[in-house]
């Protein structure tokens, strides 16, 4: 058996009610200033201030930056670099969901390897460590405050950037459920799906072993048992702690063993069209998942299990038509749409869509590699 790393921030807190106790946390770092990454819906909301009160209580010098669009873009990152040298501030404070916690590692990597954001697209590009993060999540989803991945928009060229970059990882992540209550049911529903595509692709992929298929398929059960109801109500806060929970253990498992084509063409509808990201994933998932249980039927077995069905008897075959349906049916229930066209997906563009896939830094993890024919086709299903 090959070498395995397994990268994960050296600090991790999380539950209910955690975020009131950051702050000795963040005092022993010792450092003296930071720059609060945020978005304006976080700050208009009152969510951000949350936890700029904790903050204030063990009296840090901050300077915020809340500029971060949904798909955050070079443009933000390197706004925010020059916040962040105007000011003087030596780490990050980064509050939201995956656009915040994203940009903040652009800019913490810029800060420290200096160029552009482009540089770093791929795999390790950066020679030295981010400057600290704290990362503070509000969506169970995206799993950006535990991942050692960023993806930005090149507004230019009209794609998502993927870096995996093992110098970008915070320092301390934060996941407080009582910080996500009041999230709206389509984004709870959304970035849940993206959690469970993470915990689907990380075990289909080749780059799986046992300790990334324990966290993903913990992920898979908790997800599945608990994201309909959190969208239901989102003011359940032992549903949302779950989802926390499960957000953590799949990002746990795709930030070590990889992702796959899901994510891959995601990123591209995202690029060209600036979809929200776990709605891409959501639809997308069930149409690729078929193609993958063409060539993996064996690995969808556990999660079949995970999601409640006995696989006693059973096929590998028959357990990968369960969880294909389970996807759709639980896509359908927290009312993920069903068509791309509906979010204004054109035929035209099917063809820069699946170029750019393939060349996204998520492809190589799938379980087999589709031609550029193949993923025109697994488009074309749901527009």
């Amino acid at each position: 058996m090959s070498t395995r790393v397994f990268y994960v921030p050296s600090i991790n807190i999380m539950g209910k009610g955690c975020l009131q106790d950051i702050g000795p946390h963040i005092q022993e770092l010792n450092l003296k200033k930071a720059l609060v990454v945020t978005d304006k819906f976080l700050m208009q909301s009152g969510i951000a201030g949350k936890v700029l009160h904790v903050l204030d209580k063990i009296e840090l010098e901050y300077v915020v930056y809340d500029e971060v669009k949904p798909n955050p873009t070079c443009k933000n990152v390197h706004d925010g670099v020059e916040v962040l040298q105007a000011n003087g501030c030596d780490f990050l404070i980064s509050i939201g969901g995956g656009s915040p916690q994203d940009t903040a590692k652009g800019i913490g990597i810029i800060a420290t390897n200096g160029g552009h954001i482009a540089d770093y697209e791929g795999v390790h590009k950066s020679k030295h460590k981010s400057l600290p993060i704290v990362a503070v999540n509000t969506t169970a989803g995206t799993s950006a405050e535990v991942t050692i991945n960023y993806v930005i928009t090149d507004e230019e060229r009209k794609v998502k950037m993927v870096m995996v970059d093992k110098n970008s990882i915070a320092t301390i992540s934060v996941n407080d459920p009582e910080l996500m209550v009041d999230k709206p049911a389509d984004l709870t529903a959304a970035t849940g799906m993206d959690a469970l595509t993470h915990a689907i692709e990380a075990l289909v992929t080749p780059g799986a072993y046992p300790v990334t298929d324990a966290t993903a398929l913990a992920a898979v059960e908790l997800i599945y048992n608990n994201l309909a109801r959190t969208v239901k109500n989102g003011r359940d806060i032992e549903a949302r702690e779950q989802m926390v929970y499960a957000m953590f253990l799949a990002g746990l498992a795709f930030n070590n063993a990889g992702l796959g084509y899901v994510h891959a063409m995601a990123h591209q509808l995202g690029g060209v069209y600036d979809l929200p990201h776990g709605v891409c994933n959501a639809m997308l998932l069930p149409i690729v998942e078929e193609e993958n249980a063409r060539h993996v039927p064996e690995r969808f077995r556990p999660i079949a299990k995970a999601m409640g069905f006995e696989a006693n008897g059973r096929s590998d075959k028959e357990c990968a038509t369960y969880v294909i349906n389970a996807i759709k049916e639980l896509s359908k229930e927290v009312g993920i749409p069903a068509k791309l066209s509906e979010l204004g997906v054109t035929e035209v563009d099917l063809d820069l869509l699946a170029e750019n896939a393939m060349k996204d830094a998520c492809a190589p993890g799938n379980p087999f590699i589709p031609t550029k024919e193949e993923v025109i086709a697994m488009f074309r299903k749901i527009l």
